[in-house]
């Protein structure tokens, strides 16, 4: 049985892109209006499914598998994979592919598709401050033709500093549909952390997970909601100064405040701290102290 759950994921970024925007030259994304940085749920759901895949050998669905000549295998094509008549697709992809367990999926078939709605839903990716993009010129390690001295020129945008924050629910009826199992789950809170640890890519490296907090619920069909927006940073410098860690305190007054008022609701806390992430208390204290039960996740 899954306990409805909410979860709290920060991490930060330095000189790089967090997740850049195709149609706009690859710059990261921000919201114009208020100059937070945007990250995508799709950019950490494909950070969870490549650490699940990858370092832990789970398989997945969503995954680019090529053919003979080099093609992307198509949604149809894949689903085949897992067998030829409608029920032997669905079972075996629920027994077999832990995405679509957490996320769901639409699974395309001959004639129709199936969708499961996935259990586990992520917000937009925001950051707790203002960022500004940086540009930076280069030059590329080819001459710009044949027969040419002149190298040719690079240019990218980056974030001198970025902490993002993450908010998740864990939808209990919706884990019954997709078989979701408490392994699946515990998998999952693995995969956030260290697959953002080791997501090594040029753009990506440099990111470092800082707080991932679950919030586990006795009650049925019951959360608080919208938990991030009960965390800040508070800093003597200005939001587009902030270059790292060590600038700033998470202020987390309020987030005690509303888990002690709801705390007869509440099974536990569980909370993975990343050492330098300076707080405005200690969490597992002060969680301690109003009568909450607080595990550290062992990642």
């Amino acid at each position: 049985m899954i306990n409805r759950s909410e979860i709290i994921f920060l991490y930060d970024i330095k000189d790089n892109n967090p997740n850049g925007d195709p149609i706009d030259q690859n710059k990261p994304r921000i919201d114009e209006e208020t100059g937070i940085n945007i990250v995508t749920d799709v950019r950490l759901k494909r950070t969870i499914r490549d650490y699940l895949y990858d370092y832990l050998g789970k398989e997945i669905f969503v995954r680019e598998i090529r053919n003979e000549q080099g093609k992307v295998q198509d949604g149809k094509i894949r689903a085949k994979d897992f067998g030829k008549k409608k029920e032997d697709i669905i079972q075996n992809i629920l027994q077999q592919c832990i995405d679509v367990r957490l996320f769901g999926a639409t699974i395309p078939l001959d004639k129709d598709s199936v969708t499961f709605t996935g259990p586990v839903q992520f917000t937009m990716g925001r950051s707790l401050h203002k960022v500004e993009i940086k540009r930076i010129k280069g030059t590329g390690a080819f001459a710009s033709g044949q027969n040419k001295d002149n190298k040719t020129f690079r240019e990218e945008f980056i974030l001198p500093y970025s902490l993002i924050g993450f908010y998740g629910i864990i939808n209990e009826k919706a884990a019954e549909a997709t078989k979701l199992t408490k392994e699946d789950v515990k998998l999952l809170i693995e995969a956030i952390w260290n697959g953002t640890k080791n997501l090594i890519s040029r753009s990506k490296i440099g990111q470092v997970p800082r707080l991932l907090v679950k919030v586990n619920y006795k009650e049925k069909y019951y959360h608080i909601g919208d938990l991030l927006k009960t965390m800040r940073i508070e800093s003597d410098k200005e939001d587009e100064q902030i270059r790292n860690v060590e600038d700033f305190i998470l202020n987390i007054d309020d987030f005690i405040k509303i888990l002690k008022e709801n705390k007869d609701k509440i099974e536990d806390v569980e909370i993975k701290v990343d050492s330098r992430l300076n707080m405005s208390v200690d969490i597992f204290k002060v969680l301690e102290e109003v009568g909450i039960k607080v595990n550290k996740l062992i990642i």
